[in-house]
């Protein structure tokens, strides 16, 4: 357990925080079914090191959390939902052997505690483990949390495009692309049922440059229409 921030602590996540990341879950998401038991105790299962929380020092109650698992990209499209790359959620798709990304699944903060920190204290705690396991990089599906505003003038690929200029704030994507982030792709239909991003998801990477650097790797540079998918 490592203390970052004098009110929030980040550790991995236990069986007892189980009631504690659902309620998390119901704050943060009140019309999107929580994470499961069953889920929960899979993650932890196939990969306890991936299963973060941030808990608030003086009451120990949940601030945020973030789930992650090992992948090999090549095994998906770019095109691939989040349900394809969790296993619906259990991550049991989780392949530490031949994998070299670490997907990030889920990060939440508590709506009470964010804007204080909480967000860059579970990027950087998923980064040093990207670094200790020598991970060539993280991936995941940002969802556009705001495209809904601008879906009757743009496409989601003109919207990422705007947002990455910084011609328009995304609360999901600007804050990523401020942790080091890069769009390398634009999916539609990442996450079912989802009012606020209409289903739609850009594709970012954060790479791990004491890996990299040796094999040569560099991220792909975005532009609308780009595809790149190799592992």
């Amino acid at each position: 357990m490592s203390k970052i921030h004098p009110s929030v602590e980040i550790r991995e996540m236990r069986p007892d925080d189980f009631d504690g990341v659902r309620a998390l879950c119901a704050a943060v998401y009140p019309t999107t079914p929580s994470w499961t038991e069953g889920q929960l105790g899979s993650h932890l299962r196939v990969f306890p090191e991936g299963q973060l929380v941030a808990t608030r020092a003086d009451t120990g109650e949940l601030a945020g959390m973030a789930a992650s698992l090992i992948v090999l990209w090549d095994d998906y499209g770019l095109g691939a939902t989040w349900r394809d790359f969790t296993g619906g959620g259990m991550f049991t798709t989780h392949d530490p052997v031949r994998g070299r990304t670490l997907y990030g699944a889920e990060v939440m903060v508590h709506p009470a505690m964010q804007g204080q920190g909480v967000g860059k204290q579970l990027y950087e705690a998923r980064r040093a483990l990207a670094r200790r396991l020598g991970l060539l990089r993280i991936r995941a599906g940002a969802r556009l949390r705001d495209y809904q505003l601008h879906a009757a003038r743009v496409s989601p690929e003109q919207y990422v495009a705007a947002v990455v200029r910084g011609e328009l704030v995304d609360r999901t994507l600007s804050f990523q692309l401020g942790q080091g982030f890069q769009v390398i792709g634009v999916v539609s239909g990442y996450l079912a049922h989802d009012p606020e991003s209409l289903g739609h998801a850009a594709v970012i990477e954060w790479v791990n440059e004491v890996v990299a650097a040796p094999l040569g790797y560099r991220p792909a540079i975005w532009a609308p229409g780009a595809r790149r998918t190799s592992e």
